[in-house]
């Protein structure tokens, strides 16, 4: 099932890409010209909104013509990027990228953190986690790197147990203890919140519970916790291209007084800032 998703996964983002340079022709000449805006490649919510509020408030006044492409899947924004059709992308965390770049060959570097988006676990049948029934199906992301990071806020609540030193591509085999026997559904990452009326509960990450008017400092039943939390979200672009001075200039922008108060008024605690 892993395997099939994913095949489907990457040939429905293969496809967008194809429309995305069909409609757009020159633009990936003009996303490398330095003299040109720099187009940033970003999921929906929040990478979108953060750097919307970015081009509208902060941009002119520092000189940055600043171009925002969304995209609602977890590779084109790292294809894009890496062929020039995009400047920079602003939607992944660290043990995501290392897994991209050594599975698909491409050379995507971070620039700087922003924000997390803690991952929850979130439920339309029960209220807490505890009350999760013996043989209880959850539907958990089924990218290698955002499955071991669900699984492991499932063990950091002790409602499982995994091996002793897994990492980033630990899977429901690697789990030793599963008191209630559990079972896992292995989606798409952006199709987990639809799952909800299907599975006793879901592991969802922080973008996509936003952008299904979910509350994780309020609505999910355990969330990650922001300490030494290796997941937070950045801005990235091409190796080489780290010290282009439009990207320079976003990047002190992102990180900026004004960026971390939108980020607490706007999200209140289901995304956090990360500088």
């Amino acid at each position: 099932m892993r395997n099939t998703a994913k095949i489907t996964t990457a040939v429905l983002a293969a496809g967008a890409l194809t429309l995305g340079l069909t409609a757009c022709g020159a633009d990936k000449d003009s996303a490398s010209d330095k003299n040109g805006p720099l187009v940033v490649a970003a999921s929906p919510v929040p990478h979108a909104e953060i750097l919307n509020f970015v081009k509208d408030n902060l941009a002119k006044k520092a000189g940055l013509d600043l171009e925002v492409r969304e995209f609602t899947d977890y590779v084109t924004p790292n294809t894009a990027t890496e062929d020039g059709s995009v400047t920079a992308n602003y939607f992944q965390n660290q043990p995501y990228l290392d897994d991209f770049n050594k599975k698909k060959g491409t050379h995507i570097v971070p620039v700087v953190t922003v924000h997390l988006e803690p991952l929850g676990l979130y439920s339309h049948k029960v209220k807490k986690a505890d009350e999760l029934k013996s043989g209880a199906t959850v539907a958990v992301p089924n990218d290698t790197v955002n499955e071991a990071r669900a699984l492991k806020l499932l063990a950091a609540n002790g409602i499982i147990t995994l091996k002793d030193g897994v990492g980033n591509e630990a899977t429901p085999a690697d789990i030793v203890k599963n008191p209630k026997n559990l079972k896992f559904k292995e989606l798409e990452a952006a199709q987990t919140p639809r799952s909800l009326d299907d599975v006793d509960a879901a592991v969802i990450n922080g973008n996509y519970a936003i952008e299904s008017d979910l509350k994780p400092a309020k609505d999910a039943l355990v969330l990650e916790s922001p300490k030494n939390n290796p997941y937070g979200n950045f801005l990235a672009v091409k190796k080489g291209n780290e010290n282009d001075p439009r990207v320079q200039k976003l990047a002190k922008l992102l990180t900026s007084p004004e960026v971390k108060k939108f980020i607490q008024d706007k999200y209140a605690g289901s995304v956090l800032a990360s500088f």
